[in-house]
């Protein structure tokens, strides 16, 4: 994705990066600054981490919510974790020590990893669309054409697409890392503005613009079934989904809602032209907005789905331990 690394990337015409004078004077921070700085940082990290690996344990251990589209929820959740665990820590270091401090290697391998999760997120929040359009719009053949296995090889195409894609974009940054680094204490990337273009529509306004579509008849949809449910000689009539189907639709519709709320400001300069070496302070606050998105998606399921409240209760009380305890009835 275009810019995950904003501090430190910059998408213009000459590939300038910030001078080290710059640097230099950004140094300079107070010790009581700093310490507060690298609580509230550790405490978002361990946070996002603790939610999604909740998740994780959640969907991974008991048998009930092994289905197709908890598949995909783990999926989001597993790389929202990894957000949490890596990309926050190393993008908080830069901005509390606003130098990098982490060498060569991790210059090359730090930007790689964060496009390659948000990736990853976006193409979850696609496949959880697509899965709820065909749940929403055809729940007849739902369960022939959305299995566990055909979502999980979804899932592993959707993980390798983003590595192979990424690589592709970054592949002259890590084989240079300090290509475009005015002096010690820089990682900069540089992305043409004609190739940031073209990744700023494949990595973000085309998988935007399929939501949204998918989305929008999705509502169409579930508003027809609504009316079909509460008439019982309709229900007779003509399939409908399960209200069970119209709340999950409900729910991962507001998921997908917050993630665009919180990418979409960090896209906005692209749309408008700026230069994204430009503004520091400015694309810092957008930057955590869209990564906090890793730390608000445990929250909505919490909100709207009771057996994720009622499966943290067995994790926290270490009843998952006991035998047996994958086929709790949990839903």
């Amino acid at each position: 994705m275009q810019a995950i690394y904003h501090y430190y990337i910059s998408i213009n015409p000459m590939g300038q990066s910030p001078s080290c004078e710059r640097l230099r004077e950004r140094l300079l921070r107070p010790t009581s600054q700093t310490v507060v700085l690298y609580t509230l940082l550790a405490s978002i990290s361990l946070l996002t981490v603790v939610l999604n690996l909740l998740v994780v344990i959640s969907i991974s251990h008991f048998r009930q919510l092994n289905t197709s589209t908890n598949t995909l929820l783990l999926s989001l959740a597993v790389s929202d974790l990894l957000v949490g665990l890596l990309v926050m820590p190393i993008e908080g270091l830069y901005y509390i020590e606003t130098c990098w401090l982490l060498g060569r290697l991790m210059c090359a391998l730090s930007p790689y990893l964060s496009y390659c999760l948000i990736s990853v997120s976006l193409g979850s929040m696609v496949l959880i669309s697509v899965d709820r359009y065909i749940a929403i719009c055809d729940p007849l053949l739902y369960s022939s054409k959305i299995t566990v296995n055909r979502v999980k090889l979804s899932v592993c195409v959707c993980w390798a697409c983003s590595l192979l894609y990424n690589g592709c974009i970054l592949m002259e940054h890590i084989g240079w890392p300090d290509r475009f680094s005015s002096c010690h204490g820089e990682c900069v990337v540089f992305i043409s503005r004609a190739l940031g273009t073209i990744d700023l529509f494949f990595s973000f306004l085309g998988p935007c613009a399929l939501m949204f579509v998918l989305y929008m008849r999705v509502f169409v949809v579930a508003v027809s079934q609504v009316r079909i449910i509460r008439s019982q000689a309709a229900v007779r009539a003509a399939p409908a989904a399960k209200k069970s189907e119209l709340k999950a639709a409900r729910t991962l519709g507001i998921l997908i809602a917050v993630f665009l709320m919180c990418f979409c400001p960090y896209y906005y300069p692209s749309f408008a032209g700026d230069d994204t070496s430009m503004s520091l302070p400015y694309y810092a606050l957008f930057s955590w907005i869209m990564l906090t998105n890793s730390c608000v998606n445990p929250v909505i399921y919490a909100l709207f789905y009771p057996w994720f409240r009622r499966a943290i209760r067995l994790i926290v009380t270490l009843r998952i331990l006991q035998p047996h305890s994958r086929d709790v009835k949990i839903l």
